[in-house]
């Protein structure tokens, strides 16, 4: 019953959220000592490791002020169910990056790699088989290849050199990388 008490609406967290938004500094003091240890507690029980506990805590407090401040928060009569909605979002966001970064390491690197010298170098590509692959490529390709990655620009600037729009410019570049990548039996 204490726990349901908590998330329900109340005229104070109405006023602590209209006290942040005018830029009340003490008013964000209050909101931190009073929303900080549930989201912790929600953090260790979810993530069980106190360092990402701690990390949550930040991540969602700052979110919640920042939201505060230019606000977009909906319903600030119920602050404490958003910053528990917020917690459990950033959780599911940090385990969805996770699982990805594992995905990722999976596939680019064996299980069967031992770590020696060897496994440890980068790999060298041949120049001339390199070459060959990026001469296979249709112009267009080629040059937004060679203007991202040799002349170090970005898709916006590479765009307005080649007259496209930056999202166009980074469809070529990830089909042609993955065309070089295929010709040079990586993928």
């Amino acid at each position: 019953m204490q726990q349901r008490a908590a998330i329900e609406p109340s005229t104070e967290d109405a006023e602590l959220a209209a006290a942040v938004a005018r830029g009340d500094r003490n008013a964000e003091a209050e909101l931190y000592r009073r929303l900080a240890p549930r989201v912790r507690l929600y953090g260790l029980r979810h993530l069980r490791d106190r360092h990402a506990a701690a990390d949550l805590v930040q991540q969602v407090m700052m979110t919640t002020l920042e939201r505060l401040r230019a606000g977009e928060v909906r319903e600030p009569a119920k602050l404490a169910s958003y910053v528990l909605g917020m917690s459990r979002m950033t959780v599911l966001e940090l385990r969805r990056g996770a699982a990805r970064r594992a995905e990722l390491l999976e596939k680019w690197v064996p299980a069967s790699a031992e770590m020696t010298d060897e496994a440890a170098e980068p790999r060298v590509f041949e120049e001339a088989r390199l070459a060959d692959c990026l001469a296979r490529l249709a112009e267009r390709e080629r040059t937004v290849l060679l203007l991202s990655f040799y002349g170090d620009k970005s898709a916006d600037e590479a765009g307005r050199e080649l007259a496209l729009a930056p999202g166009n410019v980074r469809v070529i570049r990830h089909r042609a990388l993955a065309r070089v990548r295929e010709c040079m039996g990586l993928g």
